[in-house]
């Protein structure tokens, strides 16, 4: 298993090892003692997801308030996506930035984004399938999005697609609304969060 750290700090991709043979093909899609080696400590997986896109479908870009966010691991069951994440930490070094990989059943990569950062992916088959693992349950009252054609986040989504939003993300704040409404999360508390996730606390 590879595991790399991606643009945005706090995000890696992750690349199994596949063992084919005539019946098939065998991989370790999650190993939590690898992952912790790369991010300083444990993903405790409180709840996993699925959901099921049709080509065109963009979801996102969301993130929760902090703490306790939700760090996610996300890889591709079937079909194919673009997975991005977006460094929405406000005084980050890389704020406004994001970084993409390919999610599908050829390379079967996973990524992993620390709570804080925003994340959406692009669905580029009909009846793709992605599965999240989490660090904490759907909160409602604490999950937020960003509209993800917002011009100025740019994310770049692959020739010939049509982005298909749901209505609640194309009513979202762009990332300089979200920003100046005070909604997003800062770099230095989400610092201190993972520096008490690495020290047990």
């Amino acid at each position: 298993m590879d595991i790399k750290e991606l643009g945005i700090a706090g995000s890696f991709a992750i690349t199994p090892r596949q063992f084919p043979d005539d019946r098939g093909v065998f991989l370790e899609s999650f190993r939590g003692d690898r992952l912790a080696e790369a991010i300083g400590h444990r993903l405790d997986v409180i709840q996993t997801n699925v959901s099921v896109s049709s080509k065109g479908t963009v979801r996102g870009v969301h993130y929760a308030d902090l703490p306790p966010s939700q760090a996610k691991y996300i890889t591709a069951l079937s079909g194919s996506f673009i997975d991005f994440v977006i460094d929405i930490r406000v005084g980050s070094p890389t704020f406004g930035r994001w970084d993409s990989v390919l999610l599908d059943t050829v390379a079967r990569r996973a990524v992993y984004l620390a709570e804080g950062l925003g994340h959406a992916i692009c669905s580029l088959q009909d009846d793709s399938t992605v599965m999240y693992l989490c660090s904490a349950t759907f909160n409602p009252a604490r999950e937020h999005a960003i509209n993800p054609l917002d011009p100025d986040l740019g994310l770049a989504l692959p020739q010939g697609i049509t982005p298909l939003v749901s209505a609640k993300d194309a009513a979202a704040p762009s990332l300089s609304q979200a920003a100046a409404a005070g909604a997003l999360p800062r770099y230095e508390e989400c610092l201190r969060f993972y520096e008490e996730l690495a020290s047990g606390a």
